[in-house]
């Protein structure tokens, strides 16, 4: 019964959303509770606005913007969104192979290339439904940490009032911190997807309501999640400062649910979310590249078909794979490629709004003013938070 809107809320909670947030707990604790909580209405009304023109139109994002503004400005568009995603790509096979590496005690260079094959293979050899299933799936995995928030037996008074009561502060890792957290939540892979899943499903006999709700589930889902992950990893290591470095340090958020075990249970979760997502990155460069080139582009196709479509999937996790071979840990790049996201989101979102408004694209069921409004508002937040964090440095 769960829609693309759950589903692309499950693949924002990849292995880059995991590892950020970790990343944010372990180092401001508490303090950025308030941002998680308000990045809800921030995603809902994004994926509301890619619900509403996915829906309208049975037309992927990529398609309605080089259609609507011409090949110039479909340039732009891809520029701001495909290099962030390639880098996200790297990072969640890179966070792929390290929870291989937890599993099995071995180096996870090891494991780079076989997972980048396994990976590939997903899409290529399954159908999109296959895919669409397996990403529903994921969304269970992360009830762990809901568990290890409660078992890490926090100080609630603390944690609800950052979480209630703004606070805002002038250090590189609050700045960074809170680019990090809008950057790997609205980052544009899942808008993207999120029309991308729509124009899949052109014969379904979903309404525009369900469609809206949908995608204000997933939205629910992602920040309840993530807020459950800062308060683990902030409980059990924010408030040591001990900062998350490696993928074992942001395991330790689960042993108090998880004992001895819980580098193990951090693996198996940290490898489903990578398996599940990195289809997910790859068709979106894939559609993107494939409309600059017209080529023929459908999940729904097979191989025979669309050839120029998979084979750019096949070069996207080869240039992620050959990123994630540099000597950076992999907890790192993923909290980096949250900052790209972060940077280069405004310009897609601006994008997306435009669309959502176009009389000509949509007819009579263009956006409200309160939604073109509040998206534009967003893009402004999120750029004003990147230079933020780019003038602290």
């Amino acid at each position: 019964m769960l829609g693309p809107g759950v589903v692309a809320g499950a693949s924002d909670n990849d292995p880059t959303t995991v590892a950020t947030v970790a990343v944010v707990g372990s180092t401001t604790a508490y303090a950025l509770g308030w941002l998680a909580l308000l990045i809800f209405p921030m995603l809902a009304v994004v994926q509301l606005i890619a619900a509403r023109v996915g829906f309208v139109t049975r037309k992927n994002l990529a398609d309605l913007v080089l259609a609507r503004f011409g090949m110039s400005w479909s340039r732009v568009f891809v520029l701001s969104v495909v290099p962030v995603t390639v880098i996200t790509l790297a990072a969640d096979l890179k966070a792929g192979a390290a929870a291989l590496a937890l599993l099995t005690s071995l180096d996870l260079r090891w494991f780079i290339l076989p997972l980048s094959a396994f990976a590939l293979a997903i899409p290529v050899l399954g159908s999109y439904g296959q895919v669409k299933r397996a990403l529903q799936g994921i969304a269970l995995a992360f009830l762990a940490y809901v568990v290890a928030a409660f078992a890490a037996r926090p100080n609630w008074a603390t944690v609800l009032h950052d979480s209630f009561v703004p606070s805002l502060k002038w250090t590189s890792d609050y700045t960074k911190g809170a680019l990090a957290l809008l950057g790997t939540t609205l980052t544009s892979y899942v808008y993207v997807w999120e029309t991308v899943e729509l124009a899949e499903e052109p014969d379904s006999d979903e309404t525009l309501r369900d469609a809206e709700l949908d995608a204000s589930i997933g939205a629910f889902f992602v920040v309840v999640t993530f807020w459950f992950i800062l308060i683990a990893t902030a409980a059990t290591l924010g408030v040591h400062h001990h900062e998350v470095q490696t993928a074992d340090d942001a395991a330790r958020a689960l042993r108090p649910f998880a004992g001895a075990a819980a580098s193990a249970l951090f693996g198996v979760g940290l490898l489903a979310s990578a398996l599940l997502v990195l289809p997910v990155l790859m068709a979106v460069t894939a559609y993107l590249l494939g409309c600059e080139r017209d080529w023929p582009r459908r999940l729904a196709r097979p191989i025979s078909e669309a050839r120029e479509f998979y084979a750019a999937m096949a070069i996207a996790v080869a240039v992620a794979a050959s990123i994630s071979f540099l000597s950076i840990s992999p907890i790192r790049i993923l909290f980096v490629a949250s900052i790209a996201g972060g940077v280069a989101t405004p310009v897609s979102l601006i994008f997306l709004v435009l669309v959502g408004r176009d009389r000509v694209t949509m007819g009579g069921r263009r956006i409200s003013p309160g939604l073109m409004i509040a998206g534009y508002a967003i893009a402004l937040i999120v750029t004003a938070s990147g230079l933020a964090a780019l003038i602290d440095g």
